[in-house]
């Protein structure tokens, strides 16, 4: 190595210099570096795409849970598990979040439950293909947003609901109960009435696999974080009871196989017939799908994000849900949504792609077609062990148990939407809780609302936060000032009247300050023509200031400013209170 000194200027090297390497061979040489860093760069992303779908392989223990949800919604098993297939294939496949998992989830057996009851299958059908187009449109019309807004009690007040639901459907499979044929009811006062009934017919063998599910699937986190507990603890118990029902002659113990005749292959494609009645009758049934299936994929996909790092697109995701919820009763499936358990699964097991998400649909359907037969060896009771935890994990309790220490307000809404989750329909929780959540918004922004009557002088001061030293601006002798602090809507609009009601002067001019109202609506409107047309035949003056572009817009479009006139809508409170005093001495 040549050194040089400090300060030294080293010679420039000559192309023609015998040792330099050429330009043209350099240039060949950076290009080739070039093409073998993208390949290395493809080939690496080639490699991490065969790791994530060979590692998205151990998360074939999804397979338990469709089983779980078909079963207690009340259809056949392989249902389950073609709602995996089908929608799940769609969802990852055109969906806006990498690693959304989708399938039949826990929320959505009560709904199905009470559908098949009331509607049959082919009615389960209708509502879901509705249920799809209806999420196709909110993702059409840009509504993915909106659907996060809905109110916090109201998410954590159904989900809880449906979690004391579906532990409810469990009670008699972890019983071993026996109805002697009675139809259990769909209600949730029903079952419970019936199952006091017959709870000397208790199976202590069906409480023991029950028991002995729950506690592997408990502990199996604490030996491993790959492999779902509800994989292992289906594997497990149901070979010990086979090996019971070989060796031990304990015939007690009801299986899969025992209620269910299950087939091993995708159904033919069927469309259900249609008519307007029907349509009519499912359309409420229909919003609650979308709505719950809506709630619940975005809640997954912002999970997951948080997990990943990355940013999901809301209308994307539910345009690949619609897709997918329309799509899957084609091929007799059940609606379906993104799962937060498998979702976090795939994540855990090295997915980052949706290329997880496909090969976990191909792979379970190799599993139907190939290993399907060996579900009828599962327990019943073990699946309901699985569902129980499900249901533990759903019902957030300790965010429940926080939520009641909020204002009275959101206490309200949550337990009201509990409680018509669990005694009624899931469909009338979600109705009137969004009702009453409605309510209490507008009545909050009425509080925030504030209006304030100056007749005297308006100190400068008070209108920024900064020190102005400026002069109070005298307010003339005969004329108010009112001043509207917030939106100026409907709830308002009466506000405003009550206000000048009680007041019960008549002052020649009124100066309505609107400096501080974002958007006025049409009772707003309505109710300022009407304040203008009474006070033009009490001889009152009414001028307008500080009005906004957004709200000046309005008014303008509604031909409010032609009964006004354009010399009494001023920029600012100092014009306004100028025009106000040249007015009261003509008068």
């Amino acid at each position: 190595m040549r050194a040089f000194p400090i300060g030294a200027r080293r010679e420039s090297v000559n192309p023609s210099s015998p040792g330099t390497i050429p330009k043209s061979r350099l240039d060949t040489s950076l290009e080739s570096m070039s093409v073998f860093k993208a390949t290395r760069l493809k080939d690496l992303e080639r490699n991490n795409q065969m790791k994530e779908a060979a590692n998205t392989s151990v998360d074939t223990a999804n397979v338990t849970l469709p089983i779980a949800f078909g079963i207690a919604s009340g259809v056949t098993p392989e249902k389950g598990i073609i709602t995996a297939i089908v929608a799940g294939f769609i969802i990852s496949f055109l969906g806006g979040s990498k690693v959304q998992i989708g399938g039949p989830t826990g929320a959505f057996i009560v709904i199905i439950y009470g559908i098949i009851q009331e509607y049959g299958i082919e009615g389960l059908m209708v509502a879901t293909m509705m249920a799809g187009i209806i999420l196709v449109l909110l993702g059409i019309f840009k509504l993915g947003t909106i659907i996060k807004f809905i109110p916090y009690p109201i998410i954590i007040g159904f989900t809880s609901g449906i979690a004391v639901t579906i532990f409810t459907t469990q009670i008699a499979d972890i019983f071993g109960l026996n109805f002697n044929g009675e139809k259990v009811p769909g209600d949730f006062i029903g079952k419970w009435i019936l199952y006091f009934h017959h709870f000397d017919t208790v199976n202590w063998w069906n409480v023991v696999v029950s028991v002995a599910s729950i506690f592997i699937i408990a502990i199996t986190p604490k030996f491993s974080k790959k492999i779902p507990g509800s994989l292992v603890a289906i594997v497990l118990v149901t070979v010990a009871v086979y090996l019971m029902k070989m060796y031990g002659g304990i015939q007690c113990i009801d299986t899969i196989g025992d209620r269910f005749s299950i087939k091993a292959q995708l159904p033919e494609a069927a469309v259900p017939s249609l008519d307007w009645e029907a349509i009519k009758n499912l359309f409420p049934v229909a919003i609650t799908i979308a709505v719950l299936g809506a709630i619940e994929s975005l809640l997954s996909a912002a999970v997951a994000d948080g997990v990943i790092g990355d940013r999901h697109d809301s209308n994307t995701e539910l345009i690949a849900q619609g897709i997918a919820n329309f799509v899957s009763p084609i091929f007799g499936g059940i609606p379906a949504t993104g799962a937060i358990a498998r979702t976090m699964t795939n994540i855990n097991n090295g997915g980052k792609s949706p290329v997880a998400g496909i090969v976990h649909a191909v792979v379970l359907l190799l599993i139907l077609l190939f290993l399907m037969p060996l579900a009828q060896y599962i327990p019943m009771a073990c699946l309901a062990g699985v569902l129980v935890i499900v249901s533990y994990n759903m019902s957030g309790w300790r965010v429940f148990k926080g939520l009641l220490k909020n204002p009275k307000s959101d206490v309200t809404v949550l337990l009201i939407t509990f409680f018509l989750t669990v005694i009624f329909d899931l469909t009338v929780a979600i109705e009137v809780g969004l009702v009453i959540a409605c309510v209490l918004f507008m009545k909050r922004v009425m509080e925030t609302t504030q209006i304030s009557v100056i007749t005297d002088e308006i100190d400068p001061n008070k209108e920024s936060d900064l020190e102005v030293h400026e002069e109070h601006l005298i307010v003339p002798e005969g004329v108010e000032v009112y001043e509207i602090n917030g939106p100026y809507f409907f709830g308002i609009a009466t506000k405003f009247e009550e206000i000048m009601a009680r007041l019960g002067d008549r002052p020649k001019i009124r100066i309505i300050r609107m400096r501080k109202v974002p958007f006025i609506d049409s009772t707003g409107i309505h109710n300022l023509t009407t304040l203008c047309k009474m006070s033009q035949k009490e001889n009152i003056h009414i001028i307008l200031s500080g009005v906004n572009d957004q709200v000046h817009a309005v008014l303008e479009k509604s031909g409010f400013y032609e009964l006004l006139g354009k010399e009494n809508i001023c920029s600012n409170i100092n014009e306004a209170l100028e025009v106000a005093a040249k007015e009261v001495k003509e008068l």
